[in-house]
C-alpha cells in the first residue's frame, strides 16, 4: 500500500526567501564593517541588515510578512517604470558640425567637419511637430524637455534663439556646449530664457584637457571654457561635465576641488562612452577608474563638511536616488531598458530620428525622419525596438546580478559597437557595481545627504519603511 504524500497548504506557500513562490532576496557584500545589503533583484527592493542578524532577517517573521504584502506592488511599479514610459524629452542636434576634435567623440569626423546646419525654419518646424506629438501623449500642462546637443549646437545659435523666443512656454530648454563659441551677451540671453546650460571641462589643468579636447589644429580651448564658467557662476541652471579617460582619471580629486572652488553646484563625472574606436583607445581599466572615481566622490563630501556647500555629482546622485526612490531618478542610463527610445529620443540636423544621441553616427539605428514619418511609427521601428527591447535579463552576467536595476548594464550603443551585440555588457561593469556598494555604505552610515540635491525628495512618497534597530 502506498500512502498519499501530504499536500503542502496553499496558505504556507511563499513564506520563505529564495524558494518556490517566496520572494528572492540576495545578500550583498557592500564592504561595510557592520552591514550587508539584502536585495530583491527583480523589484529593486533592498534592505540593510546587521551581519549578525542576517539569519533572523531571512526567516519567517514580521519583516518578511511586511515585504510580502508589498512585493507585488513593487514589481508592478518596476514593470511600469521599465516598460510603460512615454518619451518626454528630445536631444536635438541643430548642426552636425563642431569646432573641436575631441578624441572620444561619438560622431564621425567627416560629419563634424563637413556636416550641415539645420535652418532656422526647419528648427522651428521640428519644434512644432514635436509640440503636437507631446500634447497628444503627455498630461495637460506638462512641459517636455528639449536639449540642444552636439556636435556643437552654438554654431547654429541664431536658430536656437528663435526657438527660445517662440517656444519658451512650451518646452524646458537646455543646451550642452563646449563653451568656446558664445560671447558674454549670448550667455546673458541663455540665462534670460532660463535655459539649462551644461559646459564640458575634463580637468583643472590645461595640458590634460588639451590631450583629448582641442581645436582641429590642436590648440587649447581651456581659457575660453574658464571664461564661460566665470560668466555662469551663480546661475542655478548650470552644470559641468567631466568625461573620464585614461588621460585624466588620476586628476579627479583636483578636478572636483577646482569645480567646487569655482562655484559649480552640479557636475557629472562621466566614464567615457566607448561607442567609437577613439574613445576605446583611451578607455581606463575598470579597477583603475573605480579607485579614482570613489576617491573623488569622497572628496566632494569632505568639501561639503568643510564649507557647507555641495558639489553634487549628478550621475552618482542618480544611482543613490535609484536605490532610495527608483522612479525619482533623473537620468535614464542606469535602468534597463535605458531611456533611449522610451523616455527620450534624438533628432539629427537632417531631421533623422535615433533612439539616443550615441546612435547618430550609426546609420543602422535611424528610425525615420521627423519631416516625413510619424513619431509613433518611428518609435515602433526595428532600430528603436532593438534598443527598447534590450533587457538585463537577457545579458550575461547581468541576469544573475543583484544590482541589475541600479545599473542597467549601460550603454546599448557601446555594447553594440564595442562588444558586438545588444545582449552584451557595456563598459565599466566593475565601476557601476562599486558605485552601488558605495551608495549603500553611505545610506548605512546616514551620509547620503552630502551627495544629493537639497530637497530632492519633495515629490516622493514612502512606500516601505522598516527599522528593526
Amino acid at each position: 500500500m502506498i500512502s498519499e504524500a501530504p499536500q503542502r497548504s496553499t496558505a504556507s506557500r511563499g513564506l520563505h526567501f529564495n524558494t518556490g513562490s517566496g520572494s528572492t532576496l540576495q545578500p550583498l557584500d557592500i564592504g561595510h564593517a557592520s552591514y550587508l545589503g539584502l536585495v530583491d533583484p527583480d523589484t529593486a527592493f533592498w534592505a540593510l541588515v546587521q551581519k549578525d542578524k542576517l539569519g533572523e532577517a531571512i526567516s519567517p517573521g514580521p519583516f518578511l510578512d511586511e515585504y510580502r504584502r508589498k512585493a507585488a506592488d513593487f514589481a508592478a511599479e518596476m514593470q511600469g517604470f521599465r516598460f510603460g514610459l512615454t518619451p518626454s524629452a528630445v536631444y536635438f542636434n541643430p548642426t552636425e558640425r563642431c569646432n573641436l576634435n575631441c578624441s572620444y567623440c561619438y560622431l564621425p569626423e567627416d560629419m563634424r567637419q563637413n556636416g550641415r546646419h539645420m535652418s532656422t525654419e526647419k528648427v522651428l518646424e521640428s519644434l512644432e511637430i514635436l509640440k503636437h506629438y507631446f500634447q497628444a501623449n503627455l498630461p495637460t500642462g506638462f512641459r517636455p524637455q528639449v536639449v540642444f546637443h552636439g556636435a556643437e549646437p552654438t554654431l547654429n545659435f541664431e536658430a536656437l534663439v528663435a526657438a527660445f523666443e517662440r517656444y519658451g512656454n512650451d518646452y524646458r530648454f537646455g543646451i550642452q556646449t563646449n563653451g568656446t563659441v558664445l560671447a558674454d551677451a549670448d550667455y546673458d540671453l541663455l540665462m534670460k530664457y532660463g535655459v539649462a546650460v551644461g559646459l564640458s571641462l575634463d580637468s583643472s589643468i590645461d595640458e590634460i584637457v588639451t590631450r583629448t579636447r582641442k581645436t582641429w589644429d590642436g590648440h587649447s580651448v581651456y581659457g575660453k571654457v574658464l571664461a564661460a564658467m566665470d560668466k555662469l557662476r551663480g546661475y542655478p541652471n548650470y552644470s559641468v561635465i567631466c568625461t573620464i579617460t585614461r588621460e585624466n582619471m588620476d586628476q579627479l580629486i583636483p578636478t572636483v576641488d577646482f569645480f567646487h572652488e569655482r562655484g559649480v553646484a552640479t557636475c557629472m563625472l562621466n566614464p567615457v562612452r566607448c561607442t567609437r574606436q577613439g574613445a576605446r583607445d583611451i578607455k581606463p581599466k575598470d579597477e583603475d577608474i573605480s579607485r579614482y572615481y570613489l576617491a573623488a566622490l569622497e572628496r566632494t563630501e569632505e568639501l561639503f563638511r568643510q564649507t557647507g556647500r555641495r558639489l553634487v555629482v549628478a550621475n552618482f546622485a542618480n544611482i543613490l536616488i535609484a536605490i532610495q526612490a527608483p522612479q525619482a531618478r533623473r537620468l535614464m542610463c542606469d535602468i534597463s531598458p535605458c531611456g533611449g527610445g522610451r523616455s527620450f529620443f534624438a533628432l539629427s540636423a537632417t531631421g533623422d530620428v535615433f533612439p539616443c544621441s550615441e546612435f547618430i553616427g550609426l546609420p543602422n539605428f535611424n528610425g525615420g525622419n521627423l519631416f516625413h514619418d510619424k513619431i509613433d511609427d518611428i518609435l515602433a521601428t526595428t532600430p528603436f525596438k532593438l534598443v527598447t527591447g534590450r533587457k538585463v535579463e537577457d545579458i550575461d552576467p547581468c541576469a544573475r546580478c543583484a544590482v541589475r536595476h541600479f545599473c542597467g548594464s549601460p550603454c546599448p550603443a557601446e555594447a553594440y559597437e564595442m562588444n558586438g551585440g545588444m545582449n552584451k555588457i557595456g563598459a565599466f561593469c566593475e565601476l557601476y557595481e562599486d558605485q552601488v556598494r558605495f551608495a549603500l555604505r553611505l545610506i548605512a552610515d546616514d551620509r547620503q545627504g552630502a551627495y544629493l540635491w537639497e530637497n530632492w525628495d519633495n515629490d516622493t512618497k514612502t512606500s516601505f519603511e522598516w527599522n528593526a534597530r
